[in-house]
């Protein structure tokens, strides 16, 4: 049954259902019918942007899918439940090549980065980064996004590819502003890859490649290295699984080298988008477009955490007047975690009270893998988002038991040293 199940992974997410339905759909056709869809998927396919692994994947059995705009793959022989077990087990390279990587120059820099984000840039120590939100004047997140303060002079900022084209008009607005203000700022986009080594033996397998100590690289503290005889690659200790991890910055001419390199590891496995979407929410992160968005603030979606101190007191960032005021007065709905047992529980599955009113509905949802019950991320009216709350999910028209959960449902492991 679990198998069964377990084949749904990553769907709310994804979007992974549709591309399935549309295979079945050229199965059944005619000639002419496969013909006509199989071209019109070509042409799809050729229009999507690839990263510098897209021939590596292919090679190496990867099954490719369409995720924000680019060809990525969604598993490889593997299954993705066998790559999100031997993610939590051993190590998995992950390709984020996709992400939107930024570099923040001049020495306004993080005057300019505040004006943007909801974080205290300015007390982060060298090399030291944090989680943070791009926020609109309404108090919506317009993006989650990692900071991280090199010594090098800029700041490194990586964002989601979903949200690329956004996030770079949004901070190129700013920075004609902050131009015309008078700023020393200058924005960067790079063309690097980025690679994510996650799981419990990536510290094993990576400390090989580097003459740097690992042990004193903890998590959301970032380091440039020559990584297994590949010279200027930042290694952020960080991640998207839950796992210890790293996430590696690499020049494109290289990655695949780099990629064989680690893969020579027999702890090492390649994954693909299915299981980085079931082990994310094993860990209780947030997908953006799913779990947040611009109709949802820090407060609503449990991410106080990231708004700093002195950033509550000085209220000088976007939608601050509407955000202060809901971390004490609170808000009319939170996300929470669900689980359930049964049928899993998906994306827009509407959540109900004990006595059948409509409270909620779910933003991401899966079976998982690790605790064989059904986990959700979901939104409900406050009054029902205490931890052990009993509610009901409405699963094919039935109401279905479920609970309200603390997250992250599987325990992280992220190394603090």
């Amino acid at each position: 049954m679990w198998a069964r199940l377990l084949a749904g992974v990553g769907d709310s997410g994804l979007g992974l259902r549709a591309s399935r339905d549309g295979l079945l759909r050229v199965a059944g056709a005619g000639r002419a019918g496969k013909v006509q869809q199989q071209s019109r998927a070509s042409s799809a396919e050729a229009s999507l942007k690839k990263t510098p692994l897209f021939d590596f994947h292919r090679e190496n059995g990867g099954k490719m899918v369409e995720f924000a705009g680019w060809s990525m793959p969604v598993q490889y022989k593997d299954s993705h439940i066998a790559s999100h077990l031997h993610t939590r087990e051993h190590c998995s390279i992950f390709d984020v090549s996709h992400m939107l990587q930024t570099k923040v120059h001049g020495k306004d820099r993080v005057r300019f980065m505040e004006s943007l984000v909801v974080t205290d840039i300015a007390e982060l120590s060298d090399n030291q980064g944090t989680l943070s939100l791009f926020t609109n004047k309404e108090g919506g997140i317009i993006d989650d996004l990692i900071v991280t303060k090199t010594d090098h002079g800029y700041l490194y900022v990586v964002s989601n590819a979903g949200c690329a084209e956004k996030d770079s008009a949004h901070m190129k607005a700013r920075l004609a502003e902050s131009k015309a203000a008078g700023f020393d700022v200058d924005l960067e986009f790079l063309h690097d890859a980025l690679i994510a080594l996650q799981g419990p033996t990536m510290s094993r397998v990576l400390q090989e490649g580097l003459k740097e100590d690992l042990s004193k690289l903890t998590f959301m503290t970032s380091t440039l290295a020559t990584v297994f005889g590949v010279p200027g690659c930042r290694v952020t200790r960080c991640g998207y699984t839950g796992e210890d991890g790293v996430e590696i910055s690499v020049p494109q001419s290289r990655v695949v080298e780099l990629t064989e390199k680690l893969l020579a590891n027999s702890e090492v496995k390649l994954a693909g988008l299915g299981a980085r979407d079931s082990l994310r929410l094993e860990a209780g992160l947030c997908l953006y477009g799913n779990d947040i968005d611009e109709t949802t603030t820090p407060v609503e979606a449990s991410l106080v955490w990231t708004i700093g101190k002195r950033r509550r007191q000085t209220k000088d960032f976007p939608g601050a007047d509407i955000i202060i005021p809901q971390i004490k007065a609170k808000t009319a709905r939170k996300r929470v975690g669900l689980v359930s047992t049964g049928p899993p529980i998906r994306q827009h599955t509407p959540i109900l009270s004990p006595d059948g009113k409509l409270i909620g509905e779910v933003t991401s949802g899966c079976p998982s893998p690790c605790l064989k019950k059904n986990i959700a991320m979901a939104y409900v009216d406050a009054a029902f988002a205490k931890n052990g709350t009993a509610i009901q999910v409405e699963v094919r028209k039935k109401a279905v038991p479920a609970t309200v959960s603390k997250m992250p449902f599987v325990p992280t492991k992220y190394y603090s040293g």
